[in-house]
């Protein structure tokens, strides 16, 4: 499935932009601020999350517009749609097809992946990013896992307010959010780690083809739904004090290695930091193409910057043999010379033209 339409209204810089793509590869070239990635965190809005840059929803809204914005896409034969209202800015709504429908549910429209200049420090911060990082890759292969991440948090969030309060929770209450808490962790963990097991023999497969060689493993908790609502049970007294839950798979950590170098990806360079990610990307890209036939949505953040010729060559190559559709931005149209056909787009304050 690929975007064949996307309509964009009163989204940060854009009052009304529309792209209508006729190639799976597109560019987006323009200068630093001309709204070029505003458009890949739009398109990024058409999966559940709260988008590439992880922005509150108030900030999408154009300043000095109406308030509220809209993002419409058209998706093979399905008609998309999300955004907010100016009287509730901090309220996501999602339409498919006309009728309203949950945030989750747009896992099951298009597997999407990304990559932006703010993860190059993917590897340098907190394990949250990278299990986003990781969930979204697992979402290609997995869309329920949506459901089971929005579940497996909200039971955890009224576990710990009970916890919290000064009176004493109710037993039974408490048993059955760590119940809720455990199918869905359980699932969880279980997805993240299937994935990691499946890219590992597609990187293995791949090996000679990847920028960098990289080495996956999930740290922290692991576990079926019985032991997680055992160590849940037992934890209570210890969460309590903690303010928050000590064990489940929202502790877990991905671990990634450069096996060409034998070291850990928070120890390598920043341009083998890259490599690595891309690599990731790619290799992930193949997966999901092999397993289940669903080409990705790949969006790509001034990927090229700082990649000589040859090796932006080999980048389009692979990323066109995906077979997904894969939008790309940076600040100059010939950092795209090597790409051949493809849908070339000028972006310059807000406004989108040809070529």
């Amino acid at each position: 499935m690929a975007i064949a339409r996307l309509a964009l209204t009163n989204f940060r810089n854009h009052a009304d932009a529309l792209i209508a793509p006729d190639e799976p590869m597109i560019v987006l070239a323009g200068e630093n601020g001309a709204g070029k990635t505003n458009i890949l965190e739009a398109i990024s809005l058409l999966s559940p999350g709260r988008g590439l840059r992880g922005a509150p929803l108030r900030e999408m809204a154009r300043q000095g517009g109406p308030g509220g914005f809209a993002i419409a896409a058209r998706i093979g034969d399905r008609q998309v749609g999300t955004g907010t209202e100016a009287s509730a800015p901090d309220k996501r709504q999602v339409r498919i097809d006309g009728k309203t429908a949950s945030a989750s549910s747009l896992s099951g429209l298009l597997a999407m992946s990304w990559l932006t200049p703010a993860m190059d420090r993917l590897f340098l911060e907190s394990p949250g990013g990278r299990r986003r990082f990781l969930d979204r890759l697992v979402l290609a292969r997995h869309p329920g896992h949506a459901t089971h991440s929005v579940r497996y948090e909200a039971a955890m969030r009224a576990r710990n307010a009970l916890l919290g309060d000064d009176a004493p929770a109710d037993p039974a209450w408490l048993a059955a959010l760590e119940a809720q808490m455990a199918e869905h962790g359980a699932l969880i963990d279980a997805a993240r780690r299937e994935l990691i097991a499946e890219l590992e023999a597609q990187i293995a497969a791949s090996a000679q083809r990847l920028f960098a060689r990289p080495a996956l493993m999930l740290s922290g908790w692991q576990g079926d739904e019985a032991e997680l609502r055992a160590a849940l049970g037992a934890g209570r007294a210890r969460d309590k004090a903690a303010g928050r839950a000590l064990a489940g798979p929202h502790r877990a950590d991905l671990l990634v290695r450069h096996v060409g170098k034998d070291q850990e990806a928070a120890l390598c360079s920043t341009g083998e930091q890259k490599a690595l990610l891309l690599s990731l990307i790619l290799a992930h890209a193949e997966l999901v193409r092999a397993m289940s036939g669903r080409p990705l949505i790949i969006l790509l953040d001034e990927v090229a910057a700082h990649l000589d010729p040859v090796r932006r060559a080999a980048l389009f190559e692979r990323l066109r043999a995906t077979g997904g559709q894969v939008w790309m931005t940076g600040t100059e149209a010939t950092l795209f010379a090597e790409l051949g056909t493809a849908t070339r787009l000028t972006v310059a304050e807000g406004r989108i033209v040809a070529g």
